[in-house]
């Protein structure tokens, strides 16, 4: 069975100001596997001149064509050993909240509010580039000492603090099954411990009392 070679070609895209962007075309396109899409277009954040005026603006282009050739160079040698890494950037600008609502969607009521307990600590913002341990620990904390959504004026319990909490680590084990997430954070994240209710026994003339009772 013959083997599909992706070919990576360097080329030019005419801008405002007088500038050309460079980009790398690929084709076929690429499958990115953070999400699922197919790539064919890369924009390197690289610009030149597009009529140079002097011999500083043409030794300017030459050098950032030469840049613009090695990073193609290195996406050549990165696609035969399937090493995808460079798409990480897309995957990391990626909307995380977008990402929890969409899963909300598919599980159960508690799922969508404890989606509104972190869109409000994030502020109604949040790529997957901002979901690191130090972000998760926030969060945490914050479960643990904030208001219900629906009751501003009462606090969640502690128990409640900890299903939420174990419910927002599922959704960090679907991310990195899903290779949304580069590492499985919560190797680094404690749990919330429920906390035990005081258990309640009847005496012996209290169940009898009861037992008597018609």
């Amino acid at each position: 069975m013959a083997l599909t070679c992706t070919n990576v070609t360097l080329r030019q895209r005419v801008i405002s100001n007088g500038r050309i962007s460079l980009y790398l075309d690929y084709y076929p396109a690429i499958r990115n596997p953070y999400t699922m899409k197919m790539s064919r277009r890369e924009y390197l954040g690289i610009y030149i001149y597009a009529r140079p005026k002097n011999e500083i603006e043409r030794d300017f282009n030459n050098e950032m064509l030469s840049k613009a050739e090695a990073i193609r160079c290195i996406r050549v040698q990165a696609i035969v050993n399937e090493e995808f890494g460079f798409l990480d950037k897309h995957k990391m600008k990626a909307d995380f909240l977008a990402y929890f609502r969409e899963k909300a969607k598919l599980k159960y009521h508690e799922w969508d509010c404890v989606y509104q307990h972190f869109e409000k600590f994030v502020n109604g913002y949040c790529t997957f580039g901002d979901v690191t341990v130090e972000l998760c620990q926030k969060f945490r904390q914050y479960l643990l000492n904030c208001k219900q959504i629906r009751h501003p004026n009462i606090s969640v319990s502690r128990n409640s603090a900890a299903g939420y909490f174990s419910t927002f680590r599922a959704l960090l084990k679907i991310a990195y099954q899903e290779k949304m997430l580069r590492e499985n954070l919560n190797d680094f994240i404690d749990k919330i411990e429920w906390k035990e209710g005081k258990k309640q026994y009847l005496t012996l003339a209290e169940v009898k009392k009861l037992a008597a009772t018609p």
